[in-house]
């Protein structure tokens, strides 16, 4: 199926592609808990600090994050409080597929490798 063919596929597939990184995904669920800053990130999810600044500005791009300016920090938080909902649907149906998509020979990971929704 050509995405080209369904134009109003696009906005979703933009949305799942940007869920799709592991550091993205990781930021999201620590920003579920409450705002953080850059320097907050890099610590809790031991990622360099050009990595996380990318992945945020992608995710605020997307309109799932933004920021606000304190003094001369800035504290990113989500947007869409319903973007916890599709996170954990995610989790519901891959713990109903059992390995299933772990397995795809496309998209799969090794057995172990879990999505986890805090908040």
């Amino acid at each position: 199926m050509a995405i080209d063919c369904h134009p109003g596929l696009t906005p979703a597939v933009a949305l799942f592609r940007s869920l799709g990184d592991p550091a993205r995904l990781a930021i999201l669920r620590r920003l579920a808990s409450g705002e953080a800053r850059v320097v907050d990130l890099t610590g809790e999810l031991g990622l360099a600090q050009s990595t996380v600044s990318k992945h945020l500005a992608c995710l605020r791009d997307c309109g799932l994050i933004d920021f606000r300016v304190e003094g001369r920090q800035s504290f990113y938080a989500l947007t869409r409080p319903e973007l916890l909902d599709l996170l954990r649907s995610a989790e519901q149906v891959l713990a109903a597929t059992g390995e299933a998509v772990a397995l795809c020979p496309v998209y799969g990971h090794p057995a172990g490798s879990t999505m986890e929704v805090g908040g």
